[in-house]
């Protein structure tokens, strides 16, 4: 019988084996990298750091990506864009699993009138479409990163919780479940023991997909004026800042774009590379 260290490492083996988890980590972690380095300030110039004479300069040896209309360096400006876009892609969607999971979880496994409510309440927020809800919660909290982040938990809140419900209510039939049941363990001692693990694959894969969609929800918000605030910089932000300029300097808008772009791409491959590594059907091949 495999210890967890012995499934997770066979895991990683398997998500590895597919050309798509290869491309996929790759892109993840340049994405990652760039978004550390941001944070780190190990950048080329400060991020918002203005060259007055050097404006609307092309790429060349003092500017790798060339310059902005403030003659920024864009390189230090992705960079630091790309930590903005990675802190709030995490943190939207870890709060969103924690707490959507949570809810789903006991709405499955306690079922009744508990579940009508909680799945309802989920409803109503599944009515709007991600970006119109997002932008009314920011519009009501303020404009800001930080609560652009709590929008963007917000809207994907009920998708964790329609993702973890589905599993526990097989689950919580399960022989092992009833047992507990019969040598006197409390229901949230099963819940959280012998429920929660065996539901984590669809969770962790669903994990993988929704950064994606808060990567491309926060660099929305950003472009609209309601995620990061310049003067930091965002991804968002440049491409905000870049399009009535794009004819002259068409590299600002290229570089955000692209970088989304690849990220989001990355990351898909990678949910999809690791589904195909969680699905016990899939182990065999």
């Amino acid at each position: 019988m495999q210890t967890a260290s012995q499934r997770n490492l066979d895991t990683v083996r398997r998500t590895l084996r597919s050309p798509a988890g290869i491309l996929g980590s790759v892109l993840v972690a340049l994405f990652v990298l760039t978004g550390v380095l941001g944070a780190l300030n190990i950048t080329p110039y400060p991020a918002t750091e203005v060259h007055g004479r050097d404006r609307f300069s092309p790429p060349n040896a003092r500017y790798v990506l060339g310059a902005d209309q403030l003659g920024r360096d864009v390189a230090s400006r992705l960079m630091q864009g790309g930590w903005n876009s990675l802190r709030a892609a995490v943190v939207s969607v870890a709060i969103a699993a924690l707490l959507g999971s949570t809810l789903g979880a006991v709405a499955g496994f306690y079922g009744g009138r508990l579940d009508t409510i909680i799945m309802r309440l989920m409803d109503i927020l599944f009515a709007f479409p991600a970006l119109l809800l997002a932008l009314v919660v920011v519009s009501a909290l303020g404009r800001s990163l930080n609560n652009a982040i709590i929008a963007i938990a917000v809207v994907y809140t009920p998708i964790f919780a329609r993702v973890a419900r589905g599993p526990v209510l097989s689950v919580k039939e399960k022989e092992f479940v009833t047992a507990a049941r019969c040598l006197g363990q409390r229901e949230p001692i099963i819940l959280l023991r012998h429920v929660l693990p065996n539901i984590l694959a669809p969770l962790i894969v669903q994990t993988s997909l929704a950064l994606s969609w808060a990567l491309l929800t926060e660099a929305s918000l950003s472009f609209l004026g309601l995620g990061t605030q310049i003067p930091d910089a965002s991804w968002g932000v440049m491409l905000s800042e870049s399009r009535t300029i794009a004819e002259r300097a068409p590299w600002l808008m290229l570089y955000p774009g692209v970088a989304i772009a690849l990220s989001v791409l990355g990351l898909n491959l990678l949910g999809d590379a690791l589904r195909d590594a969680l699905d016990p059907r899939m182990r065999g091949a």
